[in-house]
């Protein structure tokens, strides 16, 4: 039986609904609406549910008539179980209750709105979604760190990444938790945000913190490509261009490009260190594609600028890019 009829026979939301999803409260606002123009609703549930000439009050704050369900409004002060529906009323199409919305879920308290973040996050979708979002965002900025830090735990994805934002913005974790979470957590977005919140945290201005080396490091020994990036990159800021070579033959094509461009920074050719790293081959199998990458336009406009149909005088066959840059970096052909 739907949450919608349960509710209709007397049960209470916080009964029905209790801690449940915000697509779940959204679909008890647009099942009360629809109650009616289902019809493959049982006949049996239709007659079965009761209708009283007084709806209880969260069918009231759905229901299709807007002077019921600004009425209803009111009686959020009394039952803070019905909250999320006051949250789904401040995007309501009808100015008067959604004007109405707005000014009562304003007068709660900041951390009141915690509970309510995923489906504030969700209806900011909407197009008058984001006056419920604002007040979020101002609530987690000033609210007790505590509660900020355990909305990053949320399961929900909007949701922690909205409080991540607000926690790097306040500064409530250390520049090693965060090259932590950017090295552990599998979101690309987290990745990018801790990872330059810890760089900028170390290297204020290029001076590099106490804690910097420990940093770099676990940036350097992340998983994601993107973490390995960001430390890499970071070495320049930090003066440790030479420990950018080992990342030449790294597996990413984007951390090899990340160490080819700190260590040219630095006055280093990368060319003449991958032509010693591609002498082992089997230890170091992406030096060759790092290699072909390191060649300078100019130089290599005239090797590999070969059509299609160019035969090979190495291999017979039809001649590729890559067979083109090679024979140039061995120096024949």
């Amino acid at each position: 039986m739907s949450a919608v009829l349960r509710v209709c026979q007397g049960a209470s939301p916080a009964e029905v609904l209790g801690a449940a999803s915000a697509e779940a409260w959204m679909a008890f606002d647009a099942g009360v609406r629809n109650l009616d123009g289902r019809p493959w609703l049982p006949d049996r549930l239709r007659e079965e549910t009761p209708r009283p000439t007084a709806p209880p009050p969260a069918v009231a704050l759905c229901h299709p008539d807007g002077r019921v369900r600004e009425a209803a409004l009111d009686t959020v002060r009394t039952a803070p179980e019905l909250r999320p529906l006051l949250v789904v009323r401040c995007t309501d199409w009808v100015p008067p209750v959604r004007e109405r919305a707005r000014a009562l879920l304003a007068e709660l308290p900041g951390d009141a709105l915690f509970p309510l973040a995923e489906l504030i996050l969700r209806l900011a979708r909407r197009a008058r979604g984001g006056f419920a979002r604002a007040l979020l965002e101002n609530a987690l900025r000033a609210g007790p760190a505590t509660e900020v830090l355990a909305l990053t735990a949320h399961p929900d994805r909007a949701t922690y990444r909205c409080a991540y934002r607000v926690v790097v913005e306040r500064g409530l974790l250390t520049p090693r938790e965060l090259a932590a979470t950017a090295a552990s957590c599998g979101d690309v977005t987290l990745q990018d945000l801790c990872a330059d919140a810890a760089v900028a945290a170390v290297i204020p201005g290029g001076a590099v913190g106490p804690d910097g080396a420990a940093v770099l490091d676990r940036l350097l020994t992340a998983r994601a490509p993107r973490v390995r990036a960001a430390g890499v990159t970071a070495l320049r800021r930090a003066g440790r261009h030479s420990d950018a070579e080992p990342f030449l033959a790294d597996r990413s094509a984007v951390v090899r490009a990340c160490a080819r461009y700190v260590l040219r920074q630095d006055g280093v050719a990368p060319l003449p260190l991958y032509r010693a790293l591609c002498t082992e081959p089997d230890a170091r199998p992406a030096a060759a594609a790092g290699s072909a990458s390191a060649a300078t336009p100019r130089r290599t406009r005239g090797r590999s600028g070969l059509s299609s149909n160019t035969r090979c005088r190495r291999c017979g066959g039809t001649r590729s890019v890559g067979c083109a840059r090679w024979t140039w970096w061995s120096g024949s052909g």
